[in-house]
């Protein structure tokens, strides 16, 4: 067992921030990577959609063997995460909660910048006020920036215009810290900085989701005792496209592979009420 891959998705390049984060925090292990590129952007889409991917990510990974997989996706974090660890017998991590362990560390106020789906979700909200019930929380919907991003828009004048005006409201409320509720939204720290005070620190939940894997990882005994074989990269979309978008991040090109999902999926959609 502690010889096989941790599985990370995310529906596109976000999820190289928790990559990113793995291989500094956990080099000896080695990872499986797949974005759900064919169905970007997640946080536009229902509940039950979101359900059903996930599910299907899964299956397919648990046939590939990891012993434990990473939801680097906040959107898939928000929305079906409770409802999956259930159903696969495999250790399944989000980014949510790792993240607001670590705001509420921080601050008192806190704004979150989010998918849509996430910021209705009140996922981050829930989680910092179950910690901390004194703590404030003020969430944004960003629906621009994971199509900015995954488009290679980042450095655009444009994008700066959409950052200053999703970041008003928050600044308006004297916010003391910012989550980067999506792992696609460190991608755009320069231009999110350079529009924030430097008194509001920022939070990366990638960093704390590493820790956390390492974690269970000790508590499992499932910790790799082999060096790291290279990470296999795989999409649903075009694998040229994501190559040559993630190596600003991973510093080399990487191999693509392309998979075609759902994998002999055994679960129908599930009605949105199903994850009330």
């Amino acid at each position: 067992m502690t010889t096989d891959t941790i599985g990370v998705f995310d529906s596109g390049v976000g999820g190289l921030t928790v990559l990113r984060e793995l291989y500094r925090q956990l080099p000896s292990e080695s990872i499986l990577y797949f974005g759900d590129t064919a169905r970007l952007p997640y946080g536009n889409r229902s509940g039950a959609e979101i359900l059903q991917f996930v599910r299907e990510i899964l299956h397919w990974m648990t046939l590939q063997g990891v012993k434990m997989v990473i939801v680097a996706c906040n959107t898939s974090s928000a929305l079906a995460l409770e409802t999956v660890r259930s159903e696969f017998n495999v250790p399944i991590l989000g980014v949510i909660l790792p993240g607001a362990r670590a705001a509420v560390s921080i601050g008192k106020r806190i704004g979150v910048i989010a998918t849509p789906a996430t910021a209705a979700s009140n996922a981050y909200r829930h989680a910092i006020q179950e910690i901390d019930p004194t703590v404030q929380v003020w969430q944004v919907g960003c629906p621009a920036f994971v199509p900015l991003i995954e488009q290679n828009r980042i450095n655009d004048a444009y994008t700066y215009e959409v950052a200053k005006e999703y970041l008003a409201p928050l600044l308006q409320q004297q916010i003391d810290t910012l989550i980067y509720g999506c792992t696609h939204y460190p991608h755009l720290a320069p231009v999110l900085r350079a529009i924030l005070p430097r008194s509001i620190r920022t939070v990366d939940p990638a960093v704390y989701v590493a820790a956390a894997a390492a974690q269970e990882l000790d508590l499992l005994g499932l910790r790799s005792t082999s060096p790291a074989q290279p990470t296999r990269f795989c999409v649903s979309g075009d694998p040229d496209r994501f190559a040559q978008l993630s190596v600003q991040w991973l510093g080399c090109t990487p191999l693509v592979e392309q998979v075609c999902l759902p994998v002999s999926v055994p679960f129908q959609q599930v009605p949105l009420e199903s994850l009330e």
